[in-house]
């Protein structure tokens, strides 16, 4: 709906999902609420001159997005009381201040839960030059998560073919793609997930030689056995806690272990201990976690390498799709009960609009 005419700028509904307050841990639905307000598509004179104003297309549900009282400098907050609800999304330029911006770009980056968006850090928002693609794409396999899977394996873990390769939490945004282009790399490659279903299409579409569903077996120790049975050369952790001690265990000498993230431990009150951390040590095992935002300069050479990947159906990617912000809140909350199948993203608006 808009409105608008005789000279005056035009005003359009904003839907908005908004945070009630600052929480703790995994969200809830009753966490947030939807409330809709009007914006202008034109940025007020007093904006800061680098702004820019987006029409969001999509939105990306990430398993970062939880709450964080206090979060590191640099980190977004993702939930603040009565403010939208901030995360990577694509969108439609409307109006710029910026000079690398300008009207009708599309971008992708950090934006926030509603229609229309000023975006002021712009540090974080890259525009769209490969169309060819689903746009859809740019929420995970050529958004952030792609970009991490990239630095975890290609910077930190410089897989050589022939070697073993372990993932994780393999079936999320991040590590469907570890795992495929690990593959094309030459290496063997096993992934852990959370359902029989997701294990079959690891193995069926996504190509990994073996996957396992994690909670079918008591003793992981045993189950890497059987699928490494020469040991692990690179583990790519999503998951932490009893998993990670497991893998110490059967790591190879020299092994290389990419830290993407710990989510078995985000709601522990008191963090897990690992106890077989002097594996690092007896078998000269280099261990780094990171982040994506200290790599953005690495995203052109993500793109040169994984594009053609796409472009010739070398890559296979799954998602999983909600229309509409009215029903974000919840596919929020489904991710962090492995509801979802693939990368969870919400569609807000259709962009050929």
């Amino acid at each position: 709906m808009a409105s608008g005419g005789n000279g005056e700028e035009l005003t359009v509904r904003n839907k908005q999902v908004l945070a009630k307050d600052y929480i703790t841990g995994n969200p809830r639905e009753s966490d947030m609420y939807l409330t809709t307000t009007t914006t202008k598509l034109k940025l007020p004179a007093e904006e800061e001159e680098a702004a820019v104003l987006v029409k969001n297309l999509y939105l990306s549900c990430d398993p970062y997005m939880r709450g964080v009282k206090n979060p590191e400098p640099g980190r977004p907050q993702f939930f603040a009381p009565n403010a939208p609800i901030v995360g990577y999304g694509v969108g439609k330029v409307v109006d710029s201040r910026h000079p690398e911006f300008k009207a009708g770009d599309l971008v992708w980056g950090i934006t926030s839960w509603e229609e229309y968006s000023v975006i002021k850090r712009t540090e974080s928002l890259f525009k769209i030059h490969h169309t060819d693609v689903p746009l859809s794409y740019y929420t995970g396999i050529l958004g952030m998560p792609g970009l991490t899977a990239y630095v975890g394996l290609y910077e930190i873990c410089k897989p050589k073919a022939g070697e073993k390769v372990f993932i994780s939490s393999a079936f999320g945004a991040v590590g469907q793609l570890v795992g495929q282009l690990a593959k094309l790399m030459g290496c063997y490659v096993v992934g852990s997930a959370g359902s029989d279903d997701k294990v079959e299409i690891l193995k069926n579409k996504l190509g990994f030689d073996e996957a396992f569903n994690y909670k079918s077996h008591r003793d992981l120790d045993a189950a890497l056995k059987r699928y490494f049975p020469q040991g692990i050369d690179i583990y790519f952790e999503n998951v932490g806690g009893k998993m990670l001690d497991a893998v110490l265990l059967n790591m190879r000498d020299h092994g290389r272990i990419a830290v993407c993230g710990m989510i078995s431990q985000y709601d522990l009150h008191e963090s897990e201990a690992v106890r077989n951390l002097m594996q690092l040590v007896l078998k000269r095992i280099r261990m780094e976690g990171f982040t994506v935002l200290e790599n953005y300069h690495l995203y052109s050479s993500f793109l040169d390498t994984v594009l053609p990947y796409i472009r010739l159906g070398k890559i296979a990617y799954v998602e999983h799709i909600v229309q509409g912000l009215d029903n974000g809140p919840a596919a929020l909350v489904d991710l962090f009960t492995g509801l979802n199948v693939g990368k969870t993203l919400l569609v807000v608006a259709p962009h050929d609009d």
